[in-house]
């Protein structure tokens, strides 16, 4: 357990330190953010000052480094746009509204998911799963932010149900977490549907209902442990792509979580607000595949973490 953790430590390290040399490197090469900040009526003297006290007059190299040896201290840098208030602490407190939107959204998804695999397995209800999985498939081929403009068309505009924009009423998060809930809904239903149909053909599961285990308890108590480890396998993986969906929803809601935050920093050229949030999101992809590694080692006594 500890050569595990100690190896996924390292690996942890190099892929932030991999994140956040490309998010320097990539950004560096949009160039200085003087202009932007300074404005264009701003004299070459007035940039030229302004770059020197951001440090972009030195070396690219010499940046690089004084930013590594600062991440190292814990300082991670000030935002460009909202001066002496540290990139880091706008990250943060962006961050609970993602994870927020995040957990219902994917959360909801996955429940609509096992409710209507599981009810079409116990049932044997194969008309369920064939409008289920059309609508999901309908569904996935929308993407999230014409769907979400949809969404407050109807129940915003129309109906005027929801309220359309921002996290200032406990309503404001139905929409955005029906758009990522109904959008993962279709990867994790197909998954799951593929997952318990090749795991009821096995023996074990024949030699279950030999011993006279009725369907439901076979399902529930010895299908759906092993049907699960594929699907959480996927949802560990697609994490990423997950957080990048995070910021079309979180825009078109007008959600202030950290997908917005950074696509407004990433815009003012504001690198150091850039930097952190992306320190953030890897740490999240880390923590999140290590949890899929202890649930796959949890369920299945076969794996083990070596």
């Amino acid at each position: 357990m500890l050569r595990y953790l100690g190896r996924r430590l390292g690996q942890a390290l190099v892929t932030i330190l991999a994140v956040v040399s490309l998010a320097f490197v990539f950004g560096r090469l949009s160039g200085s953010p003087a202009v932007l900040l300074l404005g264009e009526n701003a004299s070459s003297e007035q940039i030229a000052a302004l770059d020197a006290e951001l440090g972009f007059d030195r070396p690219v190299w010499q940046q690089y480094l004084a930013y590594l040896a600062g991440v190292v201290r814990g300082d991670f840098g000030v935002s460009y746009r909202e001066r002496g208030t540290s990139s880091m602490a706008l990250v943060l407190e962006r961050l609970p509204f993602s994870l927020e939107l995040g957990f219902w959204g994917l959360g909801l998804g996955l429940l609509l998911a096992f409710a209507v695999v599981l009810t079409t397995h116990l049932t044997r209800w194969w008309p369920l799963r064939t409008v289920a999985l059309a609508l999901g498939s309908v569904r996935g081929s929308i993407p999230d932010f014409f769907f979400g403009l949809i969404l407050v068309i109807v129940f915003a505009v129309t109906l005027g149900w929801l309220p359309s924009l921002g996290a200032g009423h406990p309503l404001s998060l139905v929409m955005p977490a029906l758009t990522i809930a109904t959008g993962q809904f279709i990867v994790y239903a197909r998954l799951l549907d593929n997952a318990i149909s090749e795991q009821t053909g096995m023996d074990y599961v024949r030699t279950a209902q030999a011993r006279g285990e009725g369907r439901a308890r076979t399902v529930l108590s010895e299908v759906l442990p092993n049907a699960v480890l594929p699907v959480m396998t996927v949802a560990g993986i697609n994490l990423g792509a997950f957080l990048g969906g995070l910021v079309i929803v979180e825009n078109v809601f007008a959600w202030p979580g950290l997908g917005q935050l950074m696509l407004g920093a990433v815009y003012a050229r504001d690198f150091p607000v850039v930097q952190s949030g992306l320190i953030v999101i890897a740490l999240l992809f880390i923590v999140a595949n290590l949890l899929v590694d202890v649930g796959h080692s949890l369920i299945d006594p076969r794996v083990r973490m070596r």
